[in-house]
């Protein structure tokens, strides 16, 4: 039998593996050849040509105080080249550098490193201004905005309160829960507390299985209006290639550069898919820490897979399952009904890690789950309610078992960032 061999991401290196050719019925990748601009002459640019507001030069003036929220190491958005150059623009606007601070959107993840702080800004920005790591259970670090119109509490950082200018530095993917990141998403969950995450991440996986793609909907809508709250208006999106290049930037209006974002971040990552099959193979790079965000994986294999399917995710996460949720192998086995029927009854405390596991439980109505990982064993993916195995060839094997040999193969090589586009979505 004719075999290709193929190799995949796997954290810094790639895993090789090998697959019947005739059960091999597509490989999808992130669009690589996407013109890479120079990312300095780009961040200029969009500085200099904001979509929906004036220049930054214009929103500034001595004696204004600023923050910049900026996303965190799970991301590959270079702040190292961006967070500089509009430091020099405040600089030339009059703006102190006492006057400025920078707060990392952690959203519930853990905090960053010195390393990991020096890695993402460079250490040249650290040695000049403030960088604060948002704390997402300390409630001293919370102000209380009141409700929503949804009803959803609005629990934000309260560095927000002391700036006149504040912009979210991010970038646009698709993302299973408000459909793409970037935009609000830098505030929620960006710097909100776990209430306030909570009510969002349920509203979504409530309303559908997963909501990878769909720029308008009620996430997305909760999440502007939350920053509405906040009073942050301003963003820096950049869309990046699969290998972190910046291929466009924009900087403006919360709603307005987000949405004209989402335009070019869909040529990118949207990737035509001949149809559903049996089996989807699918690396979760580059979301490869912990599986708190290789788990973004399993909504474009879910999307793939047909009915009673198997999804195998290939994904290293050497910091386990959830660093900052631990909890979660009490209840991430369990069926959709109980999970949810926790959260109600308040028997699931935290309410944001209860969400993504209703999410994964979803998925697992929908298809088997298998991980290869060496950060889960086990004994622990058994706990999260998935199967595992040693090697991709293992996992194949036991999918055919189950589904029988012919059973047909789908890849995808960065399934974390891929949208996949069917024929049925036109």
């Amino acid at each position: 039998m004719k075999k290709i061999s193929l190799q995949m991401p796997y954290g810094q290196n790639e895993i090789s593996f090998t697959i019947p050719f005739n059960s091999l019925v597509a490989i999808l990748r992130p669009t690589f050849s996407m013109k890479v601009n120079n990312p300095l002459e780009e961040i200029i640019y969009a500085l200099e040509h904001p979509v929906g507001c004036p220049p930054l030069k214009d929103l500034i003036s001595p004696g204004k105080n600023v923050v910049l929220l900026c996303d965190d190491n799970t991301r590959l958005t270079p702040a190292n080249l961006i967070v500089p150059i509009i430091l020099r623009e405040l600089a030339s606007g009059g703006v102190r550098k006492e006057n400025i601070k920078i707060l990392m959107a952690l959203g519930t993840h853990r905090p960053m490193t010195l390393g990991e702080l020096q890695q993402k800004l460079g250490a040249e920005v650290l040695g000049q201004v403030e960088v604060i790591n948002h704390d997402f259970r300390n409630p001293m670090a919370l102000y209380d905005f009141g409700l929503t119109a949804n009803g959803t509490p609005v629990k934000v950082n309260r560095l927000v309160l002391e700036a006149d200018v504040v912009i979210g530095i991010g970038s646009i993917v698709p993302h299973h829960i408000p459909g793409y990141s970037g935009g609000a998403k830098i505030v929620q969950p960006g710097i909100c507390g776990e209430d306030t995450t909570a009510a969002t991440h349920l509203l979504s996986v409530r309303t559908r299985r997963n909501m990878l793609g769909m720029v308008e909907n009620k996430v997305r809508e909760e999440m502007e209006a939350i920053a509405d709250k906040a009073g942050v208006k301003y963003v820096f999106n950049t869309i990046l290639d699969p290998r972190g290049r910046v291929v466009k930037a924009f900087f403006g209006d919360i709603r307005q550069a987000f949405r004209a974002g989402v335009e070019i971040s869909r040529q990118v990552y949207g990737i035509p898919a001949p149809g559903r099959t049996p089996i989807v193979l699918a690396s979760s790079h580059p979301c490869d820490i912990e599986f708190w965000q290789a788990h973004k994986t399993l909504y474009p294999c879910d999307m793939l897979v047909e009915e009673g399917g198997t999804i195998i995710i290939v994904t290293p996460c050497p910091e386990g399952v959830a660093v900052t949720h631990p909890e979660m192998l009490e209840f991430a086995g369990q069926s959709p009904e109980d999970i949810d029927a926790q959260i109600e009854e308040g028997i699931i405390k935290d309410k944001v890690a209860g969400a993504l596991a209703l999410a994964w439980a979803k998925v697992r109505q929908h298809a088997e789950v298998c991980l290869v990982s060496d950060g889960i064993k086990a004994e622990v993916a058994a706990k999260l309610g998935f199967k595992h195995a040693d090697t991709v060839e293992e996992a194949l094997d036991r999918a055919w078992a189950r589904l029988g040999k012919g059973a047909g193969v789908t890849v995808l090589t960065h399934g974390a960032d891929t949208l996949p586009l069917l024929p049925e979505d036109g």
